[in-house]
């Protein structure tokens, strides 16, 4: 019996790398190895900085919250902590929003919980 190979399947599956590795620099862009490792690796990174991006934007929230609090003579740690004690259920992103961009109504939040 001949054996049974699938062209046509391999050809595409190499063709979807390689159509991700469009724009990489040198050997990367047109070697089947080269590029197969190349995209991997990036897919990888893609898939780390996703995870990043989301702890970097908490950080960011939380020194704008704790520079907005600060202004009115209170610690970040303290605020979260009364915040939750009066069950306002406002999250970080919400909060730096205001503190950032509306100060007035940020500051009705910190005499609220205050």
């Amino acid at each position: 019996m001949p054996r049974s190979v699938n062209s046509v399947a391999k050809r595409a599956r190499r063709k979807k790398v390689m159509k991700e590795a469009k724009g990489y620099f040198g050997r990367r862009k047109n070697v089947w190895t080269v590029s197969k490792n190349a995209v991997e690796k990036a897919q990888t990174y893609a898939y780390e900085g996703r995870k990043q991006k989301k702890r970097n934007f908490r950080a960011l929230w939380i020194q704008r919250i704790n520079a907005g609090v600060r202004e009115h003579g209170m610690s970040y740690s303290e605020f979260m902590g009364k915040l939750a004690k009066n069950n306002i259920e406002l999250n970080r992103k919400v909060l730096a929003d205001l503190a950032l961009n509306h100060p007035e109504a940020f500051k009705a939040v910190v005499d609220k919980v205050r």
